[in-house]
């Protein structure tokens, strides 16, 4: 899928470097922001909540401009307040208020934004089709080819089924090899469906259906960290704690991709939205963080409809990831970006003192990728199939061999999760954002469609792995590169 001359390539990858520079990407560092000019530190939502719900106790979460001390401690409690969860290395708690509370501790110095605890909702032949089956036999670095082999990928959903046989490894060992449940459920399976669906295409290993089903990373590690419920939805707050999670031990599993098929309305400028925030910390540690546009791309009368980008899809520094309809096929010529997948710009942002709003307005997806009625693991007796018994795609009668289908920017997401944990195989000095501007410089356009509705275009992987093995290994010419694309950003 590799097409060109390599020095026109070459050419028009630096070109790519200063294009991304001007439209897309914003400087990554959490600190360089400045004091912001905004008076109004809470969320609309909230503020809304706050004043027509006196009485009630409101779920939220408070970023600090610094570790939180004595003085907001003792604040706190005489507000009636209490913390929920700490975490730590975003600078946020969170908690618990009365109303009245919300704004007064808005108010104080030590606080950075205040927004309330959403609610995260799931969205609901692969590997020829992406240019994965290319890469795994030809030019591989194993018998092989590139397999995702020693790469942890994080799954943030409703849990996995980790006694799949999908999940094996070439011994009979699993793959999945930590699980922690954010939910407060008390459980690390799958009864709802969709993680399980969602870490088959990241990484199931093929062994089903003499290989038709096979993920894009088939031998990388899983680490399952479930967010979502067993009917499918969770909290924000529940979604900081993995992520924190992740920052705190993303050496120990080797993690270096994050895949996020969820989100919750974009609400707050990513300056200011706690999971844009989070996202940023783990890409500035050298975690991709991968996540769904959102399925929101026609209005109640099937009408195509713009600016209904997700969180945190809205993060500059994330990988933002719509559907593509192939129907079915290998080739490209009949591809389609899907009707339902949420178009760009984001529509995220802040009011500023006068009360005017402000919207980001960037440019997303950022890519597309298939999502049409995919074929993948299927978690025993969860909730999808079981009010939707036809998703049983009939492979197996056998728990741990069944399979079923799904559609949505959901399963697109993995999709590109699956290609970064190969490009960081080939490569393994690459910096998160030299992957993005790799799967963005290789990407197909889908004629007839803009940029807000399939970014870069559809992802092509044996593109982006061979481009990725030119790239020089040497870690101080990557950040070079980083520095490169700083300086223009920084001069615009």
């Amino acid at each position: 899928m590799d097409n060109g001359c390599p020095t026109v390539k070459w050419i028009g990858f630096f070109l790519l470097l200063l294009l991304i520079g001007s439209f897309n990407f914003i400087p990554q560092q959490t600190g360089a922001q400045g004091p912001s000019p905004r008076v109004h530190k809470i969320s609309p939502d909230l503020l809304e909540l706050a004043h027509g719900a006196a009485s009630q106790r409101i779920p939220v979460i408070i970023q600090f401009k610094g570790r939180p001390g004595a003085s907001f401690d003792a604040a706190l409690s005489k507000s009636g307040g209490h913390v929920k969860a700490d975490l730590v290395n975003f600078n946020s708690r969170v908690m618990e208020l009365p109303a009245p509370a919300v704004e007064a501790l808005a108010a104080r110095p030590d606080v950075s934004f205040v927004s309330l605890d959403r609610t995260n909702i799931s969205f609901g032949h692969v590997s020829l089709t992406t240019g994965a089956d290319a890469i795994r036999t030809t030019n591989g670095t194993n018998a092989s080819g590139l397999d995702g082999t020693g790469i942890g990928i994080a799954v943030l959903d409703s849990g996995i089924d980790t006694v799949h046989t999908a999940f094996l490894d070439r011994s009979n060992n699993g793959r999945v090899v930590v699980s922690r449940d954010f939910t407060g459920e008390g459980r690390i399976d799958d009864p709802y469906g969709h993680g399980t669906h969602v870490a088959s295409i990241v990484a199931g290993n093929g062994r089903i259906s003499n290989a038709q089903y096979t993920g894009i990373a088939p031998n990388a590690n899983l680490i399952n960290l479930r967010v979502l419920g067993a009917t499918g939805s969770g909290t924000v707050s529940a979604v900081l704690s993995a992520l924190d999670w992740v920052l705190t031990n993303r050496v120990t599993y080797n993690i270096r991709v994050v895949n996020m098929s969820l989100g919750a309305p974009a609400i707050d400028s990513y300056k200011d939205d706690p999971v844009c925030r989070a996202v940023r910390a783990l890409v500035d540690a050298g975690v991709v963080v991968v996540a769904a546009v959102g399925n929101n791309g026609v209005n109640g009368a099937g009408q195509k409809v713009y600016g209904q980008v997700h969180s945190p899809g809205n993060e500059p520094s994330a990988i933002t990831i719509g559907a593509a309809n192939t129907f079915g096929t290998d080739q490209r010529s009949d591809d389609v970006v899907a009707s339902f997948s949420s178009r760009g710009p984001t529509r995220s942002g802040w009011t500023d003192s006068l009360g005017a709003k402000h919207y980001d307005h960037l440019i997303k997806p950022d890519l597309v990728a298939p999502r049409n009625k995919l074929i993948y693991a299927e978690a025993p007796n969860n909730y999808l199939v079981t009010h939707n018994p036809s998703l049983d795609a009939g492979v197996s009668p056998v728990d741990a061999r069944r399979m079923m289908f799904m559609n949505g920017s959901s399963m697109a997401t993995p999709v590109a999760a699956g290609a970064a944990a190969l490009l960081f195989q080939a490569n393994p000095a690459l910096a998160p954002n030299i992957v993005k501007m790799l799967l963005m410089y290789t990407a197909q356009p889908l004629a007839g469609y803009n940029m807000l509705e399939q970014g870069a275009g559809e992802i092509n992987i044996e593109g982006a792995v061979r481009l990725a093995r030119l790239v020089r290994t040497d870690p101080l010419h990557v950040r070079d590169l980083e520095r490169l694309h700083q300086i223009v950003v920084g001069a615009r």
